[in-house]
């Protein structure tokens, strides 16, 4: 997500020692992506056995069921699958699912961090309490509060569903559920707030508010030295984020950043169709780009943007934390001076600089753009994923994959009349991949599926054994050149429930 200026120095793989790396890649048309070819004088073993390769691949796998009654209603959500794949070390996406427990519907967040995984960590453990709570009713916050005061255990607002890899910032936690009890508090006392907001409403107002805090917290003093370098690293680090609550009716998505969820549709013959829930906010969003100039003078109109990136460092447009892009410099250099001097910047990576041009900050802000969809009974599935998905896969390829994985059947469609005119190598192509699609799938998991075809497929569609082999080979501090991290997460819809709602 970051500019020249902070991709990572591979001190222990020096440029000299690539040779025989890059003509093996050339074979499997790999190329990295910051586009520099490398070479290496060693010869690298990247032969993976079939084992070797399932192992690496399935390691963060999850697969949960839901209960088809939960005591309240029908669920919207039959199963869901997630999974991940690193390519930084530590890996910096996280991902989320809960279900709301004092208010209706199920929340599944992928979170994708840049400048480390602090902040990402952070969001992925809060924005779906703070969402949660600004949809319970009045009376429920009132309970909460009662709770509170008077040294009760409280309520559980969210039943989660954590992988055993997943951990928790333990030494932060009283701070989380103190902002958190202001956001209640300043709930209660609004006379608005009666029913609870709207699942809309709450993901814009949650987003904000956990962003807001982020920022808050950064800049009060704490006694606690580990607390406090834990709020500074979460804020001068970044995220970008999207959430989708699936509900009995319909889905709402919010999105800050470049994270993205699809929607795959079956429709009435069979064949499988992509309906993106979520827009990129990137330099590629042309929409994007002017909301982003309109907040300043018109003289920034050139330099706002640049290299397709925010002040030429950031390529997400919207994103939690990084308040390097929000701060005023002041404020910036008296909050890195207060930290003690003993503190090390670069282990708590937090790094000190000014991008080029910063006249009228903030230029960042996490507020997300929300899209709503009434559910149908060909609505299928979701996929949330974290761009290093979708830097691999477009949309239809990867509800093609996932609802030819749901379905076991692979449609083939007829042999246009401009194919029937092709010469016989291009025919012979054309078979490689129809016969490609038609290959049975390796993995139980749907996600795991779609991490295994958007690394492995060649260039006929078919799943090619070597390049995959070189692409979960890759020592770690060469991974983040070819690849980035991965996240997936498909959730399966009741389309029995859909139909009842939509007839």
């Amino acid at each position: 997500h970051l500019g020249p200026a902070h991709h990572c120095q591979f001190s222990s793989w020096g440029i000299s020692r690539f040779d025989q790396l890059s003509s093996r890649f050339d074979r499997c048309g790999i190329r990295p992506q910051s586009g520099r070819q490398l070479t290496t004088r060693q010869d690298l073993d990247f032969q993976l056995s079939q084992v070797q390769i399932n192992s690496i691949l399935r390691l963060n796998e999850q697969t949960r069921s839901v209960p088809e009654f939960d005591g309240r209603g029908l669920n919207t959500v039959r199963k869901f699958e997630s999974n991940q794949l690193p390519a930084n070390t530590p890996n910096e996406d996280r991902r989320s699912v809960a279900t709301c427990l004092q208010s209706k519907g199920m929340l599944f967040g992928v979170f994708d961090g840049h400048g480390g995984w602090a902040c990402a960590q952070a969001v992925s453990e809060r924005l779906l309490y703070y969402i949660a709570v600004a949809m319970m009713p009045k009376q429920s916050l009132e309970m909460l509060e009662k709770c509170m005061e008077h040294g009760r255990p409280v309520p559980p607002i969210l039943q989660w569903y954590k992988h055993h890899t997943d951990f928790n910032y333990r030494e932060s936690a009283s701070l989380y559920i103190d902002h958190l009890r202001v956001f209640w508090q300043e709930l209660l006392d609004s006379e608005e707030h009666v029913e609870g907001m709207s699942p809309a409403e709450a993901l814009g107002c949650a987003f904000k508010r956990l962003d807001a805090d982020i920022s808050l917290e950064a800049q009060v003093p704490f006694s606690n030295d580990l607390m406090k370098n834990t709020a500074i690293q979460v804020a001068f680090a970044g995220c970008t984020g999207c959430v989708a609550h699936v509900g009995t009716d319909g889905i709402h998505v919010a999105n800050a950043g470049d994270c993205r969820v699809i929607l795959g549709v079956q429709e009435d013959d069979g064949t499988w169709s992509a309906l993106p829930l979520s827009q990129d906010h990137n330099a590629e969003n042309q929409a994007e780009v002017e909301r982003i100039k309109a907040q300043h003078p018109s003289s920034e109109r050139d330099t706002v943007i640049t290299d397709n990136r925010l002040l030429g460092v950031l390529m997400p447009l919207r994103a939690f934390g990084d308040v390097q892009f929000k701060w005023s410099l002041e404020l910036q250099r008296s909050i890195l001076a207060s930290l003690e001097s003993g503190a090390d910047l670069d282990s708590l990576n937090v790094y000190q600089y000014t991008p080029p041009n910063y006249l009228t900050p903030p230029y960042l802000d996490a507020a997300p753009e929300i899209i709503y969809h009434k559910l149908r009974p060909q609505d299928r599935f979701l996929i949330l994923g974290t761009d290093g998905l979708w830097d691999e896969l477009g949309n239809e390829e990867a509800v093609q994959l996932v609802g030819e994985h749901l379905s076991g059947i692979h449609l083939q469609a007829p042999v246009s009349p401009s194919e029937r005119q092709l010469k016989l190598g291009q025919m012979h192509e054309l078979l490689l991949k129809r016969q490609a699609r038609a290959s049975m799938a390796f993995d139980a998991n749907a996600a795991t599926h779609l991490i295994r075809h958007a690394l492995g497929t060649g260039d006929y569609g078919e799943l090619c054994q070597e390049r995959l082999a070189s692409m979960l080979a890759l020592p770690e501090d060469l991974a983040r050149m070819y690849r980035d991290d991965i996240t997936a997460t498909v959730v399966y819809l009741n389309s029995d429930l859909a139909k009842c709602n939509y007839s």
